[in-house]
């Protein structure tokens, strides 16, 4: 199909629209926000407690740094610099891959999961006053099976 033989796309409806803005406005506004709560609680910005809490539910609390990355939707660059930055708290320390020279894994330490237990109040009051507050039971089922849909796991 060419550009001369593409249907036009539909345009928005105003609920659409309205949809659609908010979402981005949403996905700019609530991080932040959840991040300002968690330095101003526990001084512990939201990318080094998801990655705490990525690296607590792996196996062996171990990591590849990429898939890390990936979890913590961040860069592998972003990753070093958040995983650098806990290490220097010893809070997480990285060992290399097992089999692979170049690679490199973080490690939850057992400070590191003492430091994530402790930050968790702070984090779950933040996702209920700024999301969880805001909808009902049913809206919150509805509302993952659309955003699975959206962003699908990879």
């Amino acid at each position: 199909m060419t550009a001369q033989t593409r249907p036009s796309p539909r345009p928005l409806s105003a609920d659409e629209e309205a949809l659609i803005r908010e979402l981005g406005r949403v996905m700019s506004v609530l991080p932040r926000a959840v991040d300002a709560d968690m330095v101003r609680e526990r001084q512990l910005p939201v990318s080094e407690y998801t990655a705490l809490m990525h690296l607590s539910e792996a196996p062996n609390r171990l990591l590849r740094m990429s898939e890390l990355a990936a979890a913590c939707t961040l860069s592998v660059s972003g990753m070093t610099r958040v995983v650098g930055r806990l290490e220097g708290r010893d809070l997480v320390r990285r060992v290399r891959c097992d089999g692979d020279a170049r690679g490199w894994n973080a490690v939850l330490t057992d400070a590191g999961f003492a430091r994530l237990e402790e930050a968790w109040p702070a984090h779950l009051a933040s996702v209920r006053r700024h999301v969880l507050d805001h909808l009902e039971s049913a809206d919150i089922t509805r509302l993952t099976a659309a955003l699975r849909a959206i962003a699908p796991s990879a």
